[in-house]
């Protein structure tokens, strides 16, 4: 009890300051999602501490995730009006993502011979943690392994996205959120609100899109993959 008390403990401080590093840096690579996991494993490694232990206390974390979700919801309502102007756009955007990322990531696990239980932990990388863990665990793959899946690719947005904004002067703001949103889920959503309140909500509603789409086309699109 003590050592997932300490964990929790743990977890919390390492976040909390690496957090106030990247408010002072503005660093991409000193992202919070990066930096806590890497400190909290080497110190898992270097005091000896058996996973099971860490996550005894951690899942309570964990569990968190499922209703910090929900507040994403709030720019929504604040931005209804200009997102309710563009929902045809929205929705052929977030149509043709979500349908490139589950294709993508078959086609990349392909190309490396994953086999089919890593493939189709992959497959929903591109969408929130909770949700993702629970469409790998419906089509036959690794949740575990999905929860990696996920925070690479959500290190990658947060990355790669302002990047590709900047190098292709991207203005639009409804335009930047849905790259955020839709590239990098929670944490895209995140530095989509760095940008902005209205980039905030494009990339919340990106990641909800995102999130109802995969549900949807991942049992479809997974039979073609595994061809």
């Amino acid at each position: 009890m003590l050592i997932a008390m300490g964990c929790v403990l743990m977890t919390v401080v390492v976040y909390w300051l690496s957090k106030i590093i990247y408010k002072k840096v503005r660093i991409a690579l000193l992202s919070p999602l990066l930096v806590a996991p890497c400190i909290l494993s080497s110190t898992l490694v270097g005091f000896h501490i058996d996973y099971s232990d860490y996550d005894s206390g951690g899942r309570w974390l964990s569990n968190l995730l499922q209703p910090a979700v929900v507040g994403f919801a709030v720019p929504l309502y604040k931005f209804r009006k200009v997102l309710r102007k563009y929902l045809k756009v929205i929705l052929i955007s977030m149509t043709t993502g979500v349908c490139i990322a589950l294709l993508s990531s078959g086609i990349f696990s392909h190309l490396v011979h994953l086999e089919n239980n890593y493939l189709l932990s992959l497959l929903p990388r591109s969408i929130t943690t909770p949700i993702a863990i629970a469409v790998s665990a419906d089509i036959g793959g690794m949740p575990t392994m999905t929860a990696i899946f996920v925070i690479v690719t959500g290190i990658s947005g947060l990355i790669l996205g302002p990047a590709i904004i900047r190098y292709f002067n991207i203005r639009e703001k409804l335009a930047r959120g849905l790259l955020l949103g839709m590239g990098a889920h929670g944490a895209g959503t995140s530095k989509a609100l760095e940008f902005g309140s209205e980039e905030g909500a494009a990339a919340s509603l990106a990641m909800v899109l995102a999130a109802i789409f995969t549900l949807v086309f991942a049992p479809i699109l997974t039979p073609i993959i595994l061809m």
